[in-house]
């Protein structure tokens, strides 16, 4: 059919067009936050690219919903302008029909967000945890990148080392910061290298001062050396024993309905659920006025997504608080949503608050 075949296409095109310029910004945010943890020692570097796939991957459901959301009030506000939709209102056709040729369209993007939500969300979390632990529990010379202050896997030193030699196992002008058994040290040398000695990895620094502060007395003392030898502790700090429900399957947070695993569900089934009312609310509320332009629409629609996007994630702290259950806040705001967008698109489909109703008939002369 001629009106199902070109509302379709004409919503393909824009959702296109949307989700390209939408992943495009995402990902350039995301490369940036993501260097920001490579620089402070969080992410290794040679996995950033990997660690921000992971994190886009999981933030697709937020993007899927908003590119239909935009693509179905640019196109409708489009034929609105051209004036496309008083021809199909003539034809027979009214805005309610309008639906099921859009949710036949959208039907794919809605299953998308529906597994990638449920299913793909918690994975790359997952993943992304993995990637952090394996990075964070290499041993503290594995840690140490020259030119930068990187803190120690235990978080009890820093290191910092400004090398300058072909040489993996020397470096020049090494300072190293530590808060072990009650005294914190600074040691600065001039140079350094890694040696084995009787079967035990040291680090021997050359030519430097030693500074020693007992934190209960407050006494210090300073030492000068030509050469000091410090133990690399070999044991590695293990995976973070991190209960994060958001890296939990679907199914481990329905068979423990604790308050966190709940709030958890709320934001997995509230995106699904989300993309279905962005549907209807566009549909529902798009319509142009000359004296504003194209533009309103899509003002509209980010202030719309973005206030319901908000609301999810207030009912996922209250959830999580104990303040209010699953299934009353599932109902509430999401049935309401529904039931509010179905109503207008009913009313406007009807003609109910149209102008030609509210004016009063005029009788006729004689």
């Amino acid at each position: 059919m001629l009106f199902d075949s070109s509302l379709r296409k004409e919503l393909g095109r824009s959702f296109g067009a949307t989700l390209v310029v939408l992943v495009t910004i995402v990902m350039t945010v995301m490369l940036i936050r993501t260097l920001g943890q490579a620089s402070v020692g969080r992410v290794n570097p040679s996995e950033v690219m990997l660690v921000m796939g992971f994190t886009v991957l999981g933030h697709l459901p937020t993007i899927l919903t908003l590119s239909l959301f935009v693509a179905i009030t640019a196109t409708l506000t489009r034929m609105y302008a051209a004036s496309e939709m008083v021809v199909w209102f003539a034809s027979g056709q009214g805005l309610f029909t309008f639906l099921k040729p859009i949710l036949r369209f959208a039907w794919p993007v809605l299953l998308a967000v529906a597994v990638l939500a449920i299913v793909v969300w918690p994975w790359s979390n997952h993943q992304i945890r993995e990637l952090r632990d394996r990075y964070q529990g290499r041993g503290d010379i594995e840690r140490v990148a020259p030119g930068r202050f990187i803190e120690s896997a235990g978080g009890q030193r820093v290191f910092f080392i400004d090398k300058d030699t072909a040489d993996a196992q020397t470096g020049n002008n090494i300072f190293i910061a530590a808060n072990e058994r009650g005294m914190e040290t600074v040691t600065s040398a001039q140079s350094g290298r890694l040696d084995v000695v009787k079967g035990e990895r040291f680090v021997i620094l050359d030519k430097g001062y030693r500074l020693e502060t007992d934190t209960a007395s407050g006494e210090t003392r300073v030492s000068n050396f030509v050469e000091y030898g410090n133990r690399i502790s070999p044991q590695i700090v293990g995976p973070t024993d991190n209960d994060s429900p958001r890296m939990k399957r679907t199914t481990v947070l329905m068979g423990d309905p604790t308050p966190r695993h709940k709030a958890e569900l709320s934001w997995r089934l509230g995106l699904t659920l989300a993309a279905l009312n962005c549907v209807i609310i566009a549909l529902a509320a798009t319509r142009v006025n000359p004296r504003v332009g194209r533009s309103a629409g899509l003002m509209f629609a980010l202030f719309a997504f973005a206030t319901y996007y908000n609301l999810i994630g207030v009912g996922e702290s209250w959830i999580g608080h104990g303040k209010i259950g699953l299934l009353p806040f599932m109902l509430l705001l999401h049935g309401g949503i529904f039931a509010l967008a179905m109503g207008a698109l009913l009313a406007r489909h009807a003609g109910w608050f149209s102008v030609r109703r509210l004016l009063p008939a005029r009788r006729g002369t004689a």
